[in-house]
């Protein structure tokens, strides 16, 4: 089980099981000010069980659930606002067996602060009984009025992955002026993986070949990956593309996390941004947002661009359609071209995560000897020049740890990727 400020996650039945979940819900009971709560889940088997407990645990401790249903992580954060905490059942792009929860308060993810509270035994006074009451969103209407009218109706088809963003994708583009059809709509039948980040989306490269974009969701609708021509493009283009809608809006200030591409800050900057940079993870990368009163930004390894004036989180559905907005603009191509001169490799070693920690203490005391520019924040990161540098840290939602890369020239990325596995692989064997 993971325990993370990204969430509660685990393989459900196994380390993850009702009694964890009535815990954790009772000990968020106790950061619940507003005495409100809105609750979702996404299409994962498990998720309605998990979600009857959930209810079941708030309204126990004298919370009021306004229960959404089945929506995107997305939905859930922007009605989150309203009434003051949210809890979504989803564990995002992990594998179907898995489940979680992701717990909201004022808006925003739980920060680090906070999560000691979730984690651990926390006494509720008892209180009158809570009701419960099923709500709609308003989601669609208020993102339309960010993105306005699209002109000459674009053709856009969307991977769904069986995921949540179903009816709310298909709804917000069409409702801007999109020509729509939909893939992979229900979960048994997908013919992909949870993360279209990370799966080759062979049906939607193909399908896309006879229309002007293609999106991908994963099973919470957070996450966002666009496909043009034939061709998948890397999750950090997604952010990229969200940061030019944000800088034609006239926003300057900006925080990315560590793992975004040095293209998307350089690019900023030459336009007259600025520059933040943020421990990897939505609730980290937000957490700067607020407290450097940021514009935009986001994640670029999970494809993740965040629009703080509507919603702290990722926005996997509402840059749907700020990017189909962009579609006969010039900068739109503009910024895929500055950014296809950089290359990105993320990769991921299984590891118990009971070695995490030691692992990369030792190849940071290693790492410190031979390079000066090293931040130390989440993990380790190195960078070599203006433009390569290296991230090695532990994951926040599985027992792997990431090592992510980029430089402006294919080979030398390359290069340095498989030295840095080969260390990590090295210091594993040696504690082990």
């Amino acid at each position: 089980m993971k325990k993370t400020i990204s969430g509660i996650r685990g393989i459900f039945g196994e380390d993850l099981n009702l009694k964890d979940v009535m815990e954790f819900t009772n000990n968020f009971s106790s950061l619940i000010k507003s005495q409100k709560c809105v609750i979702g889940r996404d299409t994962r088997p498990s998720g309605k069980i998990i979600q009857e407990i959930v209810s079941a645990v708030l309204m126990k401790n004298g919370i009021d659930v306004y229960d959404l249903g089945m929506v995107p992580t997305p939905v859930v954060f922007r009605e989150s606002r309203k009434y003051g905490a949210g809890i979504i059942i989803s564990s995002s792009h992990n594998p179907i067996e898995w489940n979680g929860m992701k717990f909201i308060l004022e808006g925003r993810g739980i920060n680090e602060n906070e999560l000691p509270k979730i984690v651990n035994k926390q006494e509720i006074i008892k209180s009158k009984i809570g009701n419960i009451k099923k709500i709609k969103s308003t989601y669609v209407e208020d993102a339309r009025k960010i993105i306005g009218h699209i002109k000459n109706s674009p053709k856009i088809i969307i991977d769904n992955g069986g995921g949540a963003a179903n009816d709310f994708a298909v709804n917000l583009l069409k409702n801007i002026g999109c020509d729509v059809e939909i893939i992979n709509q229900e979960i048994l039948d997908s013919s992909r993986g949870p993360d279209p980040t990370s799966d080759e989306l062979t049906e939607l490269t193909e399908a896309s070949k006879n229309k002007d974009i293609g999106f991908a969701f994963d099973l919470d609708g957070d996450r966002l990956v666009v496909v043009t021509k034939g061709e998948k493009l890397t999750p950090d283009i997604t952010l990229g593309l969200g940061v030019v809608k944000s800088l034609e809006l006239g926003y300057k200030k900006f925080v990315l996390s560590l793992d975004t591409s040095v293209s998307i800050e350089k690019f900023i900057k030459e336009k007259g941004g600025t520059v933040v940079r943020s421990k990897v993870g939505e609730a980290n990368v937000i957490e700067e947002m607020i407290k450097n009163d940021s514009q935009a930004g986001g994640e670029g390894s999970s494809a993740g661009f965040i629009l703080p004036e509507f919603n702290y989180c990722r926005e996997g559905i509402l840059t749907s359609g700020l990017i189909a907005s962009m579609l006969e603009n010039s900068k739109f191509s503009e910024i895929i071209k500055y950014m296809e001169n950089y290359f990105q490799i993320r990769e991921k070693i299984k590891i118990d995560s009971n070695y995490h920690d030691k692992i990369i203490e030792n190849i940071k005391n290693d790492l410190i000897k031979k390079y000066s520019k090293i931040d130390t924040r989440d993990g380790i990161k190195v960078i070599m020049d203006d433009d390569t540098w290296i991230l090695i840290r532990k994951s926040n939602t599985e027992d792997i740890i990431r090592i992510s890369g980029e430089s402006n020239n294919e080979e030398k990325c390359k290069k340095i990727i498989n030295n840095t596995i080969e260390m990590v692989k090295e210091y594993y064997d040696k504690i082990k």
